[in-house]
């Protein structure tokens, strides 16, 4: 069975529900889709998968302990990271949740996609799916334009004495991918962790962790990869690329998108967008039709000034005081009126 995978809390709440609506509507209301837990912020997104038959919630708590503890392992192995993370105050495995996606080899699909929650589906993913029946890993970016230094932070001496030059220009964004069940066997992961240990593990970039990690899985572990960007084949996908909107669907001179990132665009700024604030996100209207296609009447429809903004708990104060001004009014109001009343009779 085909599907879709998800990593995703109550946070990104608005994102998820503008993907899940691009993706019934641009891949397909049948695609069985399953979201993985950042963490246990989970209320409005279980309330989510009960309204869409298509959709579950990944409970398998083994396998997120079991990638967890593997990534765990693996950044133990960075000194550099260790020391980086431990003099900033951060935990010894920065952003650990991230690497749940790693879940995705365990769940119910054979073969899979994984979008992040800061995506928009656009067309169709039968082309990726073909490429799996040939193909270990298919990408659909043009990361490997970028600066490796996002990936594998190491000199090119060390980089060249573990990965080939060919090999690094298949570096990926973890943020979307295609692969299958199982395909990181014991044997393959335990490989990996020696490697890792021996001194390997120094070559990844720190800031972006599962990234790299998932890069160095990928690249170490020499499964067939395929990147629909690298052989000419793929549109733009990064939200600071000029594309056509036609019909709520994104174009790159003609040819349809198959998905749009909104990489590194903080999930705030969707949140207070959504609360009505005017925040400037790119292609900003396609984001709010999404998000409430299933709900137009509950779309915002004019927004406050991002300078007067007010934050959730800054608000619930407000709230209440405004609450307490109006009590203190009534009650007011009513001992004069009975003042009054008392004083004609």
């Amino acid at each position: 069975m085909n599907g879709i995978y998800i990593l995703a809390n109550d946070y990104v709440y608005h994102q998820l529900v503008a993907l899940l609506n691009s993706i019934e509507v641009n891949i397909g209301q049948d695609m069985p889709v399953c979201i993985i837990p950042y963490d246990d912020r989970l209320d409005q997104v279980k309330a989510e998968v009960i309204r869409r038959p298509q959709v579950t919630l990944f409970e398998d708590q083994d396998s997120i302990e079991r990638w967890e503890a593997f990534a765990t392992q693996a950044w133990e192995a960075h000194d550099r990271a260790q020391k980086e993370w431990r003099d900033r105050g951060l935990p010894e495995t920065y952003r650990l949740a991230m690497h749940r996606k790693l879940c995705c080899f365990d769940g119910p699909f054979d073969q899979f996609i994984y979008f992040d929650a800061d995506t928009l589906a656009m067309g169709s993913v039968e082309p990726i799916f073909q490429q799996l029946e040939r193909h270990s890993w298919v990408t659909n970016d043009y990361q490997y334009c970028s600066d490796v230094k996002y990936i594998f932070d190491a000199s090119e001496e060390d980089l060249s004495k573990v990965f080939t030059l060919n090999k690094l220009n298949h570096i990926f964004c973890a943020g979307w991918f295609a692969s299958k069940k199982g395909v990181f066997t014991a044997d393959i992961l335990e490989q990996l962790l020696h490697h890792l240990r021996a001194g390997e593990a120094d070559l990844m970039a720190l800031w972006g962790p599962d990234q790299s990690l998932l890069n160095y899985m990928v690249l170490r572990s020499e499964i067939s990869y395929y990147n629909f960007a690298v052989r000419g084949e793929a549109t733009g996908s990064h939200w600071s690329s000029k594309f056509d909107e036609i019909e709520h669907v994104l174009y790159d001179k003609g040819r349809r998108l198959t998905y749009i990132h909104y990489m590194s665009v903080a999930s705030s700024k969707f949140n207070r967008l959504c609360q009505g604030i005017a925040v400037e996100i790119p292609y900003r209207d396609l984001f709010l039709h999404y998000r409430y296609l299933s709900d137009p009447t509950q779309k915002p429809v004019s927004f406050l000034p991002e300078t007067d903004k007010i934050s959730a708990t800054n608000f619930g104060a407000i709230a209440s005081s405004i609450a307490s001004f109006i009590k203190r009014k009534n009650g007011n109001l009513q001992h004069k009126f009975r003042r009054l009343k008392s004083s004609l009779s």
